[in-house]
């Protein structure tokens, strides 16, 4: 990455393609898929044993959107569920679809503070949710902040028995009234609500159209050439991006079966997933495919079905990547970047790009789609080769912010520009480096510090395993650069003196970490990106 530009060419590219954007609703997109393939898989919840063919699987999501109608649900009324990955969160994404409600996804990982914050905001009247899963009981938190929550008038828990009470309910309507609701629904609609992990304060409701997602994820799956034959094995949590829209919308887009390894995600269950389904793609961070590498039985696994996946949250180390297309098989495997606020993605590496391009770069823009770096301070479009602030434009440019008008203007500008608050470069070849947030930016007595490289570059250490560089206050400087460092082998840990004696030489001077701490894990978000913030609050001092 250079700072400085490598031509008078603007860093704008625009994704060309020659398929044209879907103009479904959700629903509609699903039907097509049934007519086509009505006996093949589409879902498989490996921990219950339960499989769904098309043609079951669009049965019983319209039994479950008969039942909301018999609820009174509405078109546009906010309907939340806070679960873990299991069939009937699928169920749920597809069926408020087909009656036109917003589903609102709720992290897992919330507790009774940030549930009640949400369930307000977005006005829930309805809430799908787990009993239990690990140290979360999902009943208790619910009891607790129900009266304080008078939009809410019903709860039904998954695996409970109020679950088939509650679609028994199906019977009170009719097939013709399910289908006059949808004759009502256009793929503008709002269909979905994606609370954004904000760093300070709430978090923010990202309102997301049919088209906004369904768009996405079929243009995600068209990257790396999905068919009906493809089965892709999602340990990724479903209330994020990742999950229910490049996970199950790219599925049901083209015909392929999703697979459901573990409730949340647990590396040996990923790969026996993968081993007895027969998976041909698989998702993650990079951090999960580390702990899958790291297995100590990794290679009694046969994951010789495996040809593609998505790796997505954060960059991928070049030694990480080698493994994964070596030794998981994943030679076709995709970088993806974007966030909740674009459906999530803008850039993609494609199925032919080589190592490079796949750890280097997150790829080229989608078709459709436009991105530009600008100057953060000004607004004006770089050069290309110089750094600066990524914008996206497009179909999959969020709808707002729930409810909040003034935050919706402050990240889509006038030109509906998504401002992502990246700093990136745009090369001469189209591709994008990520160099970091704006707010992870390093300044050190005036130089600007990019986390990212100094990353990539201890990873080639021999006892790290895993490492994230953050910056810290300092007197003198205004700011030092901390590594904070998982060691590869914790009977013989790293030390400053080896780290520094590493660097010298290949880095300039002021990007050698001047502090160390060894880890034995990083504070992670539920979707398995790391909280940074968490690491430059704790190391303050």
């Amino acid at each position: 990455m250079s700072a400085e530009p490598s031509s008078t060419q603007p860093s704008y590219s625009h994704g060309t393609g020659t398929t044209a954007l879907l103009g479904d609703t959700i629903g509609g997109n699903l039907d097509r898929a049934v007519a086509a393939w009505p006996d093949r898989e589409a879902l498989v919840d490996v921990p219950s044993g339960r499989r769904w063919t098309y043609a079951r699987f669009v049965a019983d999501v319209d039994e479950l959107a008969c039942a909301l109608l018999a609820s009174g649900i509405a078109k546009g009324d906010r309907v939340g569920i806070w679960a873990v990955n299991c069939a009937e969160w699928v169920l749920v994404q597809y069926a408020t679809a087909r009656v036109g409600a917003i589903m609102v996804n709720i992290n897992p990982a919330y507790r009774t503070h940030e549930v009640e914050f949400v369930l307000k905001q977005a006005g829930i009247s309805l809430l799908f949710a787990s009993v239990r899963h690990k140290s979360s009981d999902y009943r208790a938190m619910i009891e607790e902040v129900r009266l304080r929550c008078p939009r809410l008038t019903e709860t039904v828990y998954i695996g409970d028995p109020g679950w088939a009470e509650f679609t028994a309910r199906a019977t009170r309507v009719t097939r013709d009234e399910l289908t006059a609701r949808e004759a009502s629904l256009s793929c503008d609609d709002p269909i979905n609500i994606q609370y954004t992990s904000g760093t300070t304060g709430f978090p923010k409701g990202a309102t997301l159209s049919h088209h906004n997602i369904l768009n996405n994820g079929y243009f995600v799956g068209e990257s790396i050439a999905y068919t009906e034959r493809d089965r892709i094995c999602v340990p990724v949590p479903f209330y994020h991006c990742f999950g229910m829209v490049m996970g199950n919308l790219a599925a049901t887009s083209h015909g392929a079966c999703v697979v459901i390894p573990a409730p949340s995600f647990e590396p040996a269950a990923t790969l026996e997933a993968v081993q007895r389904e027969r998976c041909t793609s698989l998702y993650g961070v990079p951090t999960m495919f580390i702990a899958e590498l790291n297995l100590p039985d990794f290679a009694a696994y046969d994951l010789s079905t495996l040809r593609t996946g998505i790796m997505a949250g954060s960059p991928c180390p070049v030694e990480v990547m080698k493994r994964v297309v070596a030794e998981m098989h994943m030679a076709e495997v995709s970088i993806c970047y974007g966030m909740t606020e674009t459906s999530p993605v803008s850039l993609q590496t494609r199925i032919e790009d080589d190592l490079e391009h796949r750890t280097a770069t997150v790829g080229r823009v989608l078709p459709h789609l436009e991105v530009k770096v600008v100057d953060p301070a000004t607004g004006v479009t770089r050069p290309r080769g110089a750094a600066g602030e990524l914008c996206t434009r497009g179909y999959s440019v969020m709808l707002g912010y729930w409810d909040e008008p003034e935050k919706t203007a402050e990240a889509v500008d006038a030109g509906r520009w998504m401002h992502t608050g990246d700093l990136a470069v745009l090369r001469p070849d189209g591709y994008v480096e990520i160099v970091g947030r704006i707010k992870d930016m390093i300044i050190r007595g005036g130089e600007n510090i990019y986390p990212r490289e100094i990353e990539e570059f201890l990873y080639g250490h021999p006892k790290i395993r895993d490492v994230q560089v953050v910056g810290v206050p300092h007197e003198r400087y205004g700011e030092e650069v901390l590594a904070c460092v998982i060691p590869l082998d914790v009977a013989d840990p790293l030390t400053l003196e080896e780290l520094r004696a590493y660097c010298a030489g290949r880095l300039a001077h002021y990007k050698v970490p001047s502090r160390l701490t060894l880890l034995d894990a990083f504070p992670m978000t539920v979707s398995g990106k790391v909280r940074k913030i968490e690491l430059r609050e704790k190391y303050q001092g």
